[in-house]
C-alpha cells in the first residue's frame, strides 16, 4: 500500500493550503473505484454484439469505431465555464446507441445487414450490470462503515448502477447516478446533488475516484477533499493535484486512522 497527503491550494480563497481533515462521509465514484471496467471487457461485448447481429467486423475494428464518437460524446455533454450552454441530458444507453448509429451509417450498414443500434445500445447499457469488483472493495467498505456516512455518485445509467451495488450487496447512505442528477461529472451540480444526498457540508466530505478530470477536479472545485485511487503508477499530468492518493481502497482507513491521531 502507498499513500501520499498534499497540502492543496482550495479555491475561491477558501483558506490556502491545508492538509485533509477527518471527513462525516466519504463518497465513491464506481467504475474502475469500485468496480472494474476494462476496454478489454468491453471488446468482448462488442464481440458478442457482432455475433448476435452477423456483422461484418471484428471486435477491435468496431470497437476503435465506436469509441471516437463515444469520447466526443465525453469531450462535449459538459461545459465547465458556461453551464448553462451544456447541451441537453444524454443518457449513457441514449449516447452509445447514437454511436452506434454512427458507426453501422459510416460504414453503409443498414437494417437489412442486421445492423440494429438500439440493439447494440442495449446491450452496451447491460454490460454495466455485470462488472468485476475489485477484489479489496467490499473489506475496504467494512473498514469505513459506522465510522462515516457512504455514498456514490457515478456518471452511470440507473439500469446499470443500481443492479451493479446490489448484486454485489454493497450499503451505501445515499446512491446517485449521473441519469439520476441529470448532469455529469465534474459539473458542480453532480457534486452538490451528492451532498444534499448525504447532508454533509462539502468541506466534510471527501470523495474518491480513479478519474483526475470527473473525480479530482470536479470534487476539488465543488470544496471536497479528493482521494485519487491511482492503482497503475500514473503520473498527475493536469491541475489541481489531489489531495490524498492511494492505490488501495483499504488505504482510507489507514488515512483515517493517521489523521485522527
Amino acid at each position: 500500500m502507498a499513500v501520499t497527503i498534499r497540502a492543496v491550494e482550495r479555491p475561491n480563497g477558501s483558506g490556502g493550503s491545508k492538509e485533509p481533515t477527518l471527513p462525516e462521509a466519504i463518497a465513491f465514484d464506481c467504475y474502475r473505484t469500485l468496480f472494474d471496467n476494462s476496454h478489454e471487457d468491453w471488446k468482448l461485448t462488442f464481440g458478442e454484439i457482432i455475433e448476435a447481429q452477423g456483422l461484418p467486423l471484428d471486435s477491435e475494428e468496431f470497437w476503435t469505431r465506436w469509441r471516437k464518437y463515444e469520447v466526443n460524446f465525453r469531450k462535449i455533454r459538459t461545459d465547465l465555464g458556461r453551464p448553462y450552454n451544456s447541451p441537453p441530458f444524454k443518457s449513457y444507453r441514449q449516447a452509445w446507441t447514437e454511436c452506434f448509429q454512427n458507426v453501422f451509417d459510416d460504414l453503409g450498414l443498414g437494417s437489412e445487414s442486421g445492423a440494429d443500434a438500439v440493439a447494440a445500445g442495449h446491450r452496451a447499457a447491460m454490460h454495466m450490470t455485470d462488472r468485476p469488483i475489485y477484489p479489496e472493495t467490499i473489506e475496504a467498505l467494512k473498514l469505513l462503515r459506522g465510522r462515516v456516512k457512504l455514498g456514490v455518485f457515478s456518471n452511470a445509467d440507473d439500469d446499470g448502477l443500481s443492479p451493479l451495488l446490489a448484486n454485489a450487496g454493497l450499503d451505501f447512505d445515499f446512491v446517485a447516478s449521473s441519469e439520476s442528477a441529470q448532469v455529469y461529472k465534474p459539473a458542480l451540480a453532480a457534486f452538490e446533488h451528492l451532498f444534499e444526498g448525504l447532508g454533509v457540508d462539502p468541506a466534510k466530505t471527501w470523495y474518491v475516484g480513479d478519474q483526475l478530470f470527473d473525480d479530482v477536479l470536479g470534487g476539488y472545485r465543488a470544496g471536497a477533499t479528493t482521494v485519487w485511487v491511482n492503482r497503475n503508477g500514473d503520473k498527475i499530468d493536469r491541475e489541481p493535484e489531489p489531495d490524498i492518493e492511494i492505490t488501495d481502497l483499504r488505504d482510507l482507513s489507514t488515512v483515517l486512522e493517521h489523521i485522527g491521531g
